[in-house]
């Protein structure tokens, strides 16, 4: 995800779509980290000249991840789910499984992520988007 944001893919196709796998990964989890850490972007670095990375972005950075989609496959993690689903918000989160890996050729991951989304504090509506209409519109399938 840093490699396309910082080489300027994101900036220069603003409306391309990337699904990341697991929610991101640790992405949402140290999202003040890597904004406080990479804010010195240029100011740290030796050797080569950084610092027209940043400005070059057009926004900030943390919105430059928020661009992505995550899908669920967390393998039942339901803080990590919430974590994944506050920080792109419910509009960019698709639902997965990992199936078919795991236990029970993946049914074990299927009913893992199925009871995380039902334990989620989220409306019916927003619990819909990621489960299926997100989708939908992701990959064009109206």
């Amino acid at each position: 995800m840093a490699r396309l944001i910082f080489s300027g893919v994101m900036t220069r196709y603003p409306k391309l779509k990337i699904l990341t796998h697991h929610l991101g990964a640790m992405i949402p989890f140290f999202d003040a980290r890597m904004d406080t850490g990479w804010a010195t972007l240029g100011s740290r670095t030796s050797g080569e000249d950084y610092s027209h990375v940043l400005p070059s972005l057009g926004k900030p950075l943390l919105d430059c991840f928020r661009a992505f989609y995550g899908d669920t496959a967390l393998c039942g993690s339901r803080a990590g789910t919430a974590c994944g689903i506050e920080f792109f918000g419910v509009d960019h989160v698709l639902y997965a499984s990992d199936a078919p890996f795991g236990p029970e050729g993946g049914a074990g991951y299927i009913r893992a992520a199925i009871d995380v989304m039902a334990s989620l504090d989220l409306s019916n509506a927003d619990k819909e988007k990621i489960c299926y209409r997100n989708a939908i519109s992701f990959f064009g399938l109206n």
